[in-house]
């Protein structure tokens, strides 16, 4: 069983934030071999959502992004991230789906847009996301923007 938490960042703690920043290093940096430059300057006007298995260990996390910070138009899911011991849970398609209602109420209802790593495109569609057929190489990785409306 999963509880979630979804704070500003102002509400995070020094302990939760570093929580969170070596959840995203352990997968987006070491396991997917990828420098780049974490701290962009968006987690500071997001939400963090954050996932946590019943002993409290943060498993599963995104950030959601109010309309504007990553696309004109759009509020936005990113930082989609399940820790390498939460794999074949369901933890990630949880995390996913409470984004998506997080959004909703955070931000009302408007369009999604996100960045998806393209072999996650099915993943992303079972939850309604359209591929904009926008197909592009983020620090090294195949992405593609879709819209869920």
């Amino acid at each position: 069983m999963l509880s979630f938490t979804c704070i500003s960042f102002d509400e995070l703690s020094p302990h939760t934030l570093y929580e969170i920043l070596a959840l995203r290093q352990e997968v987006f940096v070491v396991e997917q071999n990828c420098a780049y430059q974490d701290c962009d300057g968006k987690d500071l006007q997001s939400w963090h959502l954050m996932g946590r298995d019943a002993s409290g260990k943060l498993i599963c996390y995104t950030r959601l992004l109010p309309e504007g910070l990553a696309y004109s138009s759009y509020a936005s899911i990113g930082r989609v991230v399940s820790a390498p011991s939460a794999r074949g849970t369901g933890a990630g398609r949880v995390v996913v789906e409470k984004s998506i209602q997080m959004c909703r109420q955070l931000f009302g209802n408007q369009a999604i847009k996100i960045g998806a790593q393209t072999y996650l495109l099915k993943f992303y569609e079972g939850f309604g996301f359209r591929s904009t057929g926008e197909e592009y190489l983020e620090d090294g990785i195949p992405h593609t923007k879709m819209v869920l409306d």
